[in-house]
């Protein structure tokens, strides 16, 4: 049986008009089926004659994506005048190298030879998608011996899963990045380059006068999924709230724009909600650990109505809470004789 065929959203969601005159357009593309994400363009000058436009995330690789980001630039044009085209496009950015915001990357080097910006520390990921594949299955591997997948049923399920996901590339192709990013630098006088590592850890916010493009960081319904850090540099729990520190010291910000669902103007109430929100799954997880647990037996402590759908992404938030709080103290971790991680309550 043939995969869904992913519905295509309004192809214009919104548009964000910043306090020097920037227009900001939402573009919003099934990046998978039944799970959209949104794309940016980005405009300043007159919409006759354009100074520059920029292009923030690709969406997804299939078609349904690149149809619908396709069908959004035609609406730019069409319902607000801008003279915008492939060929006068001056700028790629990309917010982290997850495949709903980075996937249709090599189409759009098809379209245009506009130059790639993205951080630091995506670009290997993004300039050789395959890494070293002996590599990347002996680490996980060993990821899935200390989540304690070492036996049947379930465990073994979500085992294979896993080793599926380390055989999938971010991106389908290579694609070269012309513009490293760091923290704290402006590209092209216009984005104001925010590292914001949690969710992943190469992920930027980029402000933009007083809007702020916050991509899978802040998000107005959905926490971002995480993974702790032994599994990926810059990932984890501690560096998720690092960084929501650090955007919530923002000033002059008017709105969030997130990397899915609609705009966020009270972003601050978010942030402490997502707080909140931690800080309840965290006294979970200790009350969970009683005596000592495996990662994957405590996932099913704590949510003990799991879909398979949601089982992977779980293990890994999980992980990332049990991390943690190893951290601050709160849980010790063992090893049991299969590398299987245990913890209890210090």
């Amino acid at each position: 049986m043939s995969a869904p065929v992913p519905t295509s959203p309004p192809a214009v969601a919104a548009r964000h008009v910043t306090s020097s005159g920037t227009r900001v357009y939402t573009l919003t593309v099934p990046a998978f089926p039944h799970f959209a994400a949104n794309v940016f363009v980005v405009v300043r000058g007159g919409p006759d004659a354009p100074q520059y436009t920029a292009l923030v995330d690709t969406g997804g690789s299939h078609e349904a994506s690149t149809a619908a980001l396709e069908a959004g630039l035609d609406a730019v044009r069409s319902e607000y005048g801008e003279a915008l085209s492939w060929d006068t496009l001056g700028r790629v950015v990309i917010t982290h190298p997850h495949p709903d915001h980075v996937a249709g990357l090599p189409f759009v080097r098809s379209r245009t030879e506009a130059p790639i910006a993205a951080h630091e520390w995506a670009v290997p990921t993004m300039q050789n998608p395959a890494g070293d594949p002996v590599t990347r299955q002996a680490e996980m591997e060993a990821h899935i011996r200390w989540l304690g997948l070492n036996g049947d049923g379930t465990e073994a399920e979500y085992a294979e899963r896993l080793r599926r996901r380390a055989r999938n590339a971010m991106l389908p192709e290579a694609v070269e990045v012309q513009t490293p990013l760091k923290d704290g630098d402006v590209l092209d006088d216009i984005f104001a380059v925010i590292h914001t590592p949690g969710h992943e850890g190469s992920q930027v916010c980029l402000r933009v006068d007083d809007l702020l493009l916050s991509a899978d960081h802040l998000l107005p319904r959905n926490s971002p999924p995480l993974m702790p850090e032994r599994f990926q540099r810059g990932a984890g729990l501690g560096h998720y709230l690092k960084s929501l520190d650090r955007i919530e010291a923002l000033e002059g910000v008017t709105v969030a724009l997130g990397g899915h669902d609609g705009p966020m103007q009270n972003w601050k109430g978010r942030v402490q909600n997502l707080r909140d929100r931690y800080d309840d799954k965290l006294r979970a997880v200790l009350d969970a650990a009683a005596g000592p647990i495996t990662i994957h037996d405590l996932t099913h402590a704590l949510h003990p109505r799991l879909r398979a759908i949601q089982a992977i992404l779980l293990l890994d938030q999980t992980a990332a809470l049990a991390e943690y709080l190893v951290a601050r103290g709160e849980l010790l971790e063992t090893r049991q004789e299969d590398e299987a991680a245990l913890f209890v309550k210090a």
